[in-house]
C-alpha cells in the first residue's frame, strides 16, 4: 500500500514537472513567435518605406514639418500643392488658406487657391480671389512679380499678364521685371515679344549674361562688355541695388 502511494506520487510529480516543461517550452515558443511577428512588422515598414513614392516620402516630411510647427506656412503650402497634384482639391484648398493665414503674402498659395478654385468649377470666386490679391500687391512692383511668377507657375496666364504688366507700369526701368516679362513670353513661344522686352532688360542692364546668351539664340547682335572680375562684383552689387530701388 505505501509502496503504491509513493509511485502514485512520483508519477504525479512527474506529470507536474512534463507539464511545466511543456509550459515553459510553450511559452518560450510564444515570445519567439511574438519577436518574430514584430521583426516582420518592422521589416515590412522598412520595406514600405524604400517603396514609397519620392511623393509620399515628401508628404511625410512635411508632415512631420507640420507637427513640430503648425505655423509653418511653407510647409503648409508645399503639402497643399501635392495634395493638388494628386486631385485632391479640398485637401489642397484647406492646407493654402492654412499658409496664407500664417503669411498674407503667400503668393504661391495665393494663386494656388485661384487654380483649385477654377478646377473645382468655381469661376466666380476665383476671379474675385485672384482680383483681391492683385489689388493688393497694386503698389508694389516686387510683390506684383511675385505674384505674375505664382500665377504662371499654375499656368493662369491672364492673371499673370496683368501683374507683370502692373509691375512693369511701377517700375519700368527695371531690369528685372522688363527680362522676366521677356521670359515669360519666351516660354509661350512668342520669340517677337520675348526679345523686345529681353533687349530692354539687357539695355538698361548689359551685365547679364544669360540674357544676352537668350538674346543671341533669338539672333540679336549685341556687343558684351569687358570687366575685370573686381568690376563684375562692384557693378553687379551697384546695379542690384538701383534695380531694388526701382522696385520699391
Amino acid at each position: 500500500m505505501a509502496g503504491r502511494k509513493l509511485l502514485l506520487f512520483q508519477t504525479v510529480r512527474l506529470r507536474l514537472s512534463v507539464s511545466g516543461v511543456t509550459a515553459f517550452v510553450l511559452l518560450c515558443a510564444l515570445l519567439l513567435l511574438v519577436a518574430s511577428s514584430a521583426g516582420c512588422r518592422n521589416s515590412q515598414n522598412d520595406v514600405d518605406k524604400q517603396f514609397e513614392s519620392p511623393t509620399e516620402q515628401k508628404k511625410a516630411r512635411l508632415l512631420g514639418k507640420i507637427e513640430k510647427d503648425f505655423s509653418n506656412a511653407q510647409a503648409h503650402y508645399e503639402l497643399g500643392k501635392i495634395y493638388q497634384d494628386q486631385g485632391n482639391l479640398i485637401r489642397a484648398e484647406e492646407q493654402y488658406m492654412t499658409a496664407i493665414s500664417f503669411d498674407p503674402a503667400h503668393r504661391e498659395a495665393q494663386a494656388g487657391i485661384v487654380k483649385v478654385m477654377l478646377n473645382m468649377g468655381d469661376e466666380t470666386q476665383a476671379r474675385f480671389e485672384a482680383e483681391r490679391y492683385i489689388r493688393l500687391t497694386s503698389v508694389d512692383a516686387i510683390e506684383s512679380l511675385k505674384l505674375a511668377l505664382a500665377f504662371q507657375h499654375q499656368q493662369l496666364d491672364e492673371y499673370a499678364l496683368t501683374c507683370y504688366r502692373q509691375a512693369l507700369n511701377l517700375a519700368p526701368n527695371s531690369a528685372k521685371v522688363n527680362r522676366q516679362i521677356g521670359y515669360y513670353y519666351l516660354s509661350k513661344g512668342d520669340k517677337e515679344r520675348a526679345k523686345d522686352y529681353l533687349t530692354r532688360s539687357y539695355q538698361i542692364n548689359p551685365y547679364q549674361p544669360e540674357v544676352a546668351g537668350e538674346l543671341g539664340r533669338l539672333g540679336v547682335e549685341i556687343k558684351i562688355p569687358t570687366r575685370t572680375k573686381s568690376e563684375s562684383k562692384k557693378l553687379d552689387k551697384m546695379i542690384e541695388e538701383a534695380d531694388e530701388e526701382l522696385l520699391q
